[in-house]
């Protein structure tokens, strides 16, 4: 018998040429495809709801689920730069998964496919778990994928095909069975026409520049939906935000006047007030929820209380509205740390409020030992009850140095309680307050390692002069601010390297709700020297030296500086 060879492109046999896109050029499919893909699906948010989106969805689960020496890890090294590394180091990720999808698809389109789906899924899963979640959250990833996937195989059947020997790690043509891959003569050409699949391996027709002009008025497209659809949901939120035009109205109790001297003015020296711009913010939320302040309201309910529900006008239109200066302070600063700030809040009184719904204070009988704030976004924040109506100035804060709070510092209303770590106290965004225990729930944090009560510990900060800083011989001013919140700052001392202890001058004291600034004239000799600081509080505790990070329940030990002091 004979045997006919056939050596022609395409035809049966080891020595037959793959027709198949390179690897460059499926990896900038899945790329494209990607981008795509998260494009359609901020489309789709900016729609319905924009933290639904796969991103942001992924990311506030990732928050959530990420251990505490990581979290710890991240603001320490991020500080308030920590959600967007968090979201970049998401984007990397994703393009670096979409071109890998993108080259597997080359042999194996249902690979391709299956990897789009998968993360879809997870985007659509991360979506509706989340604690504010809706049934249509799961829209945007859905719709993600499913472009992803069209776009993916689109590109990839029109894609400029390279011919020639099998790469490495190819399978030779036919040895996993049928037709081999660059046979196209045994493929029908209807079923090249309706599967993009099977169009993938064949050797048909390519024009490299209809496939340059089509992949990139794909990505200009992709790129084009995605700011346009970030930019439609930004101004939809920012139009929300500011329904209104909200004028705060004069306080019943304003805040006692300041006395001469509260602000050192000195050059280095935190001011008095925080502007708002600079005040810290540290929370959970990847983007700033933006609340429409018409349509919302404020729910009380739980163990004691009877359920009464507030508007923002019923709170704006109080006649017990108050306006306090209180020193806010994260219980994830470290010592010597910028995650503190104090400024004006104009708000309702909060424990008016409970009272109006009956709660009373356990040691007076009451059933609930802790109040548990929920933001809009799901986040819950446990308070004890008893702190809340032992008299200090907790509020339900409508307003921040004088105006209307900025949307990242709670708009419309947030609570403030002083003395106490913003994560057990100062929710934003806040839209439930449920009367509860300790013992039947335990808030956000509190899984997470944090304790369930944490008063702000007494701590003192130096500003000036800075970390590693080159100083003349001479006078130096040494200047910072000290703070122990509700119950007010009695001394600060500086020492030098291990010397004695010195007094500093403190400025007035605003009151025992904010920090105080100090300054220490310092008459610097020549070296390398050590300057540390401490406080002690109204009661006579004085600020301990052991040092202790974040977790728990707030940091302690002495702030210190190391500068270098020059002969002149």
């Amino acid at each position: 018998m004979s045997h006919q060879r056939n050596d022609s492109p395409g035809a049966p046999g080891l020595s037959g040429a793959i027709a198949l896109p390179n690897r460059a050029t499926a990896a900038l499919c899945g790329l494209i495809a990607g981008g795509a893909g998260l494009a359609a699906a901020e489309a789709v948010g900016a729609l319905t709801r924009p933290e639904a989106t796969p991103l942001l969805a992924v990311g506030a689960a990732v928050i959530d689920l990420v251990p505490r020496p990581l979290k710890e890890f991240a603001v320490a090294a991020f500080g308030t730069a920590d959600k967007a590394v968090l979201l970049g180091g998401m984007a990397v990720t994703l393009a670096a998964l979409a071109a890998l999808l993108g080259t597997a698809s080359r042999r194996r389109p249902a690979v391709g496919g299956a990897g789009i789906a998968l993360v879809g899924l997870i985007g659509v899963a991360a979506a509706l778990t989340r604690p504010d979640g809706g049934l249509l959250d799961g829209l945007p990833s859905a719709v993600g994928a499913g472009a992803a996937t069209v776009l993916l195989r689109g590109l990839l059947a029109r894609a400029p095909r390279q011919g020639g020997p099998p790469e490495e790690g190819d399978a030779p043509p036919g040895a996993r069975g049928g037709p081999p891959v660059g046979a196209s003569a045994d493929i029908p050409a209807s079923t090249s026409a309706a599967s993009p699949d099977a169009a993938i391996g064949e050797r048909v027709p390519f024009d490299r520049r209809r496939f340059t002009l089509l992949a990139g008025a794909a990505a200009a497209a992709s790129a084009g939906i995605g700011t346009g659809a970030r930019r439609y949901a930004a101004s939809r939120a920012e139009g929300a935000a500011s329904a209104g035009r909200i004028t705060l109205p004069a306080p019943a109790s304003p805040a006692p006047p300041l006395a001469d001297g509260v602000d050192l003015e000195l050059d280095g020296l935190t001011p008095f007030f925080t502007p708002d711009g600079s005040f810290y913010r540290i929370d959970t939320a990847l983007t700033v929820p933006r609340i429409d302040a018409t349509a919302w309201t404020l729910r009380v309910h739980g163990q004691g209380a009877t359920e009464r529900r507030y508007s923002f006008d019923d709170l704006l239109d109080r006649p017990d509205l108050m306006e306090r200066d209180i020193t806010l302070a994260c219980v994830s600063n470290p010592v010597g740390g910028s995650y503190v700030g104090n400024a004006r809040w104009i708000g309702v009184p909060l424990a008016a409020l409970l009272e109006e719904a009956g709660v009373r204070p356990p040691a007076e009988g009451g059933p609930a030992d802790q109040l548990v704030s929920r933001s809009s976004d799901g986040m819950t924040i446990g308070t004890p009850v008893a702190d809340v109506l032992d008299g200090r100035d907790a509020m339900l804060a409508l307003g921040m140095n004088g105006r209307p709070l900025p949307p990242e510092h709670g708009f419309p209303v947030r609570m403030v309680v002083p003395g106490l770590y913003g994560y057990v106290s100062a929710c934003k965004w806040i839209v439930e307050i449920e009367l509860t225990t300790f013992d039947a729930f335990d808030a956000y944090w509190v899984p997470r390692g944090w304790a369930d009560r944490a008063p702000v510990k007494a701590q003192a900060r130096i500003d000036t002069p800075r970390q590693q800083a080159r100083l003349d011989a001479g006078p130096v001013t040494v200047a910072g601010v000290a703070w122990a919140q509700h119950v007010g700052v009695d001394a600060v001392e500086v020492r030098v390297d291990d010397g004695p202890w010195h007094p500093a001058r403190l400025a007035a004291e605003g009151t025992a709700d904010t920090w105080r600034q100090w300054v220490f004239d310092w008459d610097a000799e020549p070296g390398e020297h050590r300057l540390g600081v401490r406080a002690t509080d109204r009661n006579g505790d004085v600020q301990t030296g052991r040092e202790a990070p974040p977790a728990p329940d707030g940091a302690t030990g002495w702030h210190t500086v190391d500068v270098t002091v020059e002969t002149t």
